[in-house]
């Protein structure tokens, strides 16, 4: 692996800086690699630096798994570099027992970041309402039948031990249930910035701090909620979106959350399909919520009408921010600034 120096004249001394790592991966087979999970394998397993895969324009059809730390996933462009597979959880984990990388996309490592890329789970949508599969069962080994809706778990990206990830200009899209799913509960951070996410029930489903803006989220799943959190391992973890926009079928819930949760909205819009229905405690939620529902809003509005329950509260808000306040920064609580 080669490091690239850079010589810099400052104040007339010269400088040598350390370009960061970058392989290049080319379906064509003209760069370094013909597929992105060979590129991350080729990859010393520790750095201290960033280092880049650079993925030029192509269709992947493979499911990534990046265990390592610093590593930096960009696309040649947005719309034309691609990562796609038709997985649904369940399917894959009859197949794979164990084995919880069923995303199309799945991160381990931290400090990770990915941009300029489309990420795809076509699973619901290349299926129909329903398919029953036959799976064994885990404590007897028989098999049994399951049924799966065409908006079962099928996750687009997810994580269970990576923080301070970074997704930036990325378009995320599912046609099932908790399609962005970066599940460290204990210390995760979280960074989306100008993305496109689409998806069913739950479809953006953080476990500890999350700060999303300019993003916009797109239900699937008429009479679902679209957004979830879970910030049970401190009261102080709160899942955010600023300047974010929020459309889907009719009627889309806006939010629901299973655990202890935070949830801010800042200078949101959302479409006229949003159903008049708060961010709610789940049927199926766990019995020992401490803290209570906590959602706040400033300058939300929705197209047709505003509802009552997104009202400007900032200020019932534990320490009682003011808008200007609300930012990356903020949300990490000083350990981080993306």
């Amino acid at each position: 692996m080669k490091i690239c120096i850079l010589a810099v004249l400052v104040f007339g001394v010269m400088i040598l800086q350390a370009q960061p790592v970058k392989v290049i991966v080319d379906p064509s087979g003209k760069a370094g690699f013909k597929t992105i999970q060979e590129a991350v394998n080729g990859l010393p397993d520790s750095s201290k630096e960033d280092r880049i895969v650079f993925v030029k324009n192509g269709i992947y059809k493979e499911q990534v798994y990046i265990g390592k730390s610093h590593v930096v996933l960009q696309g040649e462009s947005r719309d034309q570099t691609i990562i796609t597979g038709s997985i649904a959880d369940v399917i894959y984990g009859c197949e794979h027992p164990g084995d919880r990388n069923s995303a199309v996309v799945n991160l381990d490592g931290n400090d990770i970041t990915i941009t300029n890329i489309t990420l795809k789970n076509t699973w619901g949508l290349d299926h129909g309402d329903s398919l029953t599969i036959q799976c064994p069962d885990r404590k007897t080994g028989l098999l049994k039948a399951i049924m799966l809706k065409k908006t079962a778990h099928q996750f687009v990206l997810r994580s269970f031990k990576s923080t301070r990830l970074k997704v930036i200009g990325c378009t995320i899209l599912g046609w099932g249930n908790d399609a962005v799913s970066p599940w460290n509960s204990d210390s995760g951070m979280y960074y989306f910035k100008d993305c496109i996410m689409q998806g069913a029930t739950d479809f953006y489903c953080p476990r500890g701090l999350a700060y999303a803006e300019n993003c916009t989220f797109i239900s699937l799943d008429p009479g679902t909620a679209a957004i979830w959190h879970d910030g049970h391992a401190n009261k102080e973890m709160k899942s955010v979106w600023v300047n974010c926009s929020f459309t889907g079928e009719h009627p889309f819930k806006l939010g629901r959350y299973h655990h202890d949760a935070q949830f801010y909205l800042v200078n949101c819009s959302f479409d006229k399909n949003l159903a008049d229905v708060a961010i709610y405690k789940a049927a199926s939620a766990s019995a020992d919520i401490a803290w209570g529902a906590r959602a706040y809003y400033y300058n939300c509005h929705r197209e047709g009408g505003d509802y009552q329950w997104f009202k400007n509260n900032l200020g019932d808000a534990a320490g009682s921010p003011v808008p200007g306040m609300i930012n990356a920064s903020w949300t990490f609580g000083g350990k981080w600034n993306p």
